[in-house]
């Protein structure tokens, strides 16, 4: 068995309240040795730090303000979420970005609200952990102002081109987040993960959603990741283990574990 970083699951969410202790334990017995935990709004806050002090050593917590969850008030949001940066150590500034997916009504408030978490990660010197649905050009138009500021992270569910990972690898200091949309049968992710080295990769699960095939259309949870690193492994003609080690030792390079 060999050593696996989890570096985005949101197992404190109310999917997992019923049998929460039994998707741990599974985690420990695939081999799961820390589960990353990304904020999305000042609600999911508490019962995430409370997961994370639960299972302390072994889930580990981020902030942020998740794009979806801007809107007028986006500035209120912040403010109550930085005054919790002092309070409480945590290990990125995340799930935070652009996401156009569903609505472009807050546009230039997701852009302000990015720059200002940006702002954060660099005043702390922590890393980021980017959310980014259908707003490719605004994320690298974005970033291009900061590629001589000392920002890391990762692109956080990476399914894009070869073409657009080519551009994110421009940014030295990030990494992209791999999870089960990898093993979908009509995932492109294969074909683009071609000109991506493993050194610039790390595995993730987004638990409860993109369960890996054969759990499809199920929850998702952290033990399934596991899948994610076969599938790799298959695309680059290595062995499970060192896709594992690999994207074990970049995780824990990356987020100071």
């Amino acid at each position: 068995m060999y050593k696996i970083i989890d570096t985005h699951s949101h197992l404190f969410v109310e999917e997992f309240d019923a049998d929460r202790a039994e998707v741990m334990v599974r985690a420990r017995e695939a081999g799961i040795t820390h589960i990353l935990m990304p904020n999305i709004d000042v609600a999911s806050v508490e019962p995430m730090l409370r997961v994370c002090a639960e299972y302390s050593g072994y889930c580990f917590p981020m902030l942020g303000l998740h794009p979806t969850e801007v809107n007028a008030a986006y500035r209120e949001a912040l403010s109550v979420l930085k005054s919790l940066l002092d309070a409480h150590r945590f290990v990125a500034i995340g799930e935070v970005g652009l996401d156009l997916y569903w609505d472009k009504t807050y546009r230039s408030e997701q852009l302000a609200a990015l720059e200002e978490q940006i702002g954060w990660a660099l005043e702390r010197d922590l890393p980021l952990v980017i959310h980014s649905r259908e707003a490719f050009p605004e994320l690298y138009n974005l970033f291009s102002h900061y590629k001589s500021a000392p920002i890391r992270g990762v692109f956080h569910s990476f399914t894009g081109t070869a073409d657009e990972a080519h551009a994110l690898l421009e940014f030295p200091g990030f990494l992209l987040g791999i999870n089960g949309v990898v093993t979908f049968k009509k995932s492109t992710l294969p074909e683009a993960l071609r000109e991506v080295p493993l050194s610039r990769i790390v595995v993730e699960t987004d638990s409860p959603y993109l369960a890996p095939t054969p759990y499809r259309g199920k929850r998702n949870e952290s033990a399934y990741v596991v899948r994610v690193v076969e599938r790799l492994a298959e695309i680059y003609g290595v062995s499970p283990e060192i896709v594992a080690e690999c994207a074990y030792g970049n995780a824990r390079s990356l987020f100071a574990l």
